[in-house]
């Protein structure tokens, strides 16, 4: 693998993967006029990015060693780029110096499997994604927060950094629709953190209708978003953690999709959405398959019906307002009869949580020993067999 014309843009999950622990990376944050405590060697467009690892690893270890400190700043020959490390966001904007002395054994608590490693949930201003970008913050985890509703991204983002009394987040303004945009999305994740270790792509729309009405415009909007959006999404994100793990070539990184469990079983009109999120699992297993080898794990998870999200309970376009005018439940007058038909249909006698989808998430991520798996989480509504 060579450097390409985004010299910029690859140095930083590059750098990142020098100083992979055995579980995650320190924080890269790209700075400006600082004093730079290590220079390495330049590269160029062309050069063989291995051959610059094994000339860097060599730097930053003699360095590490002799110090028993990180270099505070980083920067290269030839360039006008420099970096500080950290072991969290707020550090490493400060660039003032991280120890290198070996620290206490990682815990084996699947609670702490997030913690101090950073994480991006687009779709994450509301809804499911807000509810799993704050509890990924509880868990230790930096967060990126990717919606189109940047108002609403950032708002989060700002309530959480004061909670925290710290930056535990940041929001970007991302279309998944758009391969510039989610590009650009990416393009700043390096400058900010160097990269990742989780991406969830969550970003999701429904249009229920009948096949027999439905119009055209509103099924290819539900692909584009649930389909399509997560293929670019892992197009970009798998750039980025493939550089990332160059260094150790043991560096074990996550991309999850929010599949849903109408990606398991059909859903009576509600075929644009059943079919994009089908369409999830099958991209799921292939990427798996091919993103192995730069030891990214690709898994979906299933979740069952969100009754209390906005996707449901929206008073103006949530499902039960859509299925109810669609006539999708027999019978139905009303709002409540919708939710109740829905309830009725889980054995465990209520809707899916956020909580629910959380513990998922942090299974997938302990699990280094799975890769291409939709794990359902449907309170029994639909099982594997």
């Amino acid at each position: 693998m060579k450097f390409t014309l985004r010299l910029e843009q690859e140095l930083p999950p590059v750098l990142r993967g020098l100083t992979f622990d055995g579980q995650k990376g320190l924080f890269v944050h790209r700075t400006e006029g600082k004093k730079v405590d290590l220079t390495l060697p330049v590269a160029r467009v062309g050069d063989s990015i291995e051959e610059k690892i094994g000339q860097w690893k060599t730097l930053l270890a003699a360095y590490t060693e002799a110090r028993r400190l990180y270099p505070a700043v980083i920067g290269f020959e030839g360039l006008e780029l420099q970096f500080g490390l950290g072991t969290n966001y707020d550090e490493a904007v400060r660039a003032e110096g991280v120890s290198a002395l070996p620290v206490l054994p990682p815990s084996t608590s699947r609670s702490d499997v997030v913690r101090d490693k950073i994480a991006l949930v687009t779709g994450g201003a509301q809804g499911f994604g807000e509810g799993m970008v704050r509890a990924l913050v509880e868990h230790g985890a930096f967060v990126y927060i990717a919606d189109m509703n940047a108002e609403g991204a950032k708002k989060l983002a700002d309530e959480l950094n004061y909670e925290a009394c710290i930056t535990v987040a940041k929001s970007i303004a991302v279309n998944v629709t758009d391969e510039l945009s989610v590009e650009q999305m990416m393009d700043e994740v390096a400058s900010q953190t160097g990269s990742l270790d989780l991406f969830v792509s969550n970003a999701g729309v429904l249009r229920a209708g009948s096949v027999k009405s439905m119009a055209l415009k509103d099924f290819q909007f539900v692909t584009n978003v649930d389909y399509t959006g997560f293929f670019i999404c892992t197009k970009f994100a798998s750039q980025q953690l493939a550089l990332q793990n160059l260094a150790s070539k043991t560096y074990f990184t996550d991309i999850i999709a929010i599949s849903s469990k109408s990606g398991l079983e059909g859903s009576n009109k509600n075929g644009a959405y059943a079919g994009a999120k089908f369409g999830t699992i099958g991209l799921t297993q292939s990427f798996a398959l091919e993103l192995v080898e730069d030891n990214i794990k690709v898994n979906a998870i299933c979740p069952g019906n969100f009754l209390d999200g906005p996707l449901w309970s929206d008073p103006e376009k949530g499902l039960f307002v859509q299925y109810l005018a669609a006539g999708k439940v027999p019978g139905a007058k009303t709002i409540a009869d919708v939710r109740r038909f829905y309830e009725a249909k889980v054995p465990m006698n209520r809707g899916c949580r956020t909580e629910d989808v959380v513990k998922a998430i942090l299974y997938i991520v302990e699990q280094t020993y799975e890769t291409g798996q939709a794990v359902p989480v449907t309170g029994g509504q639909v099982m594997l067999n």
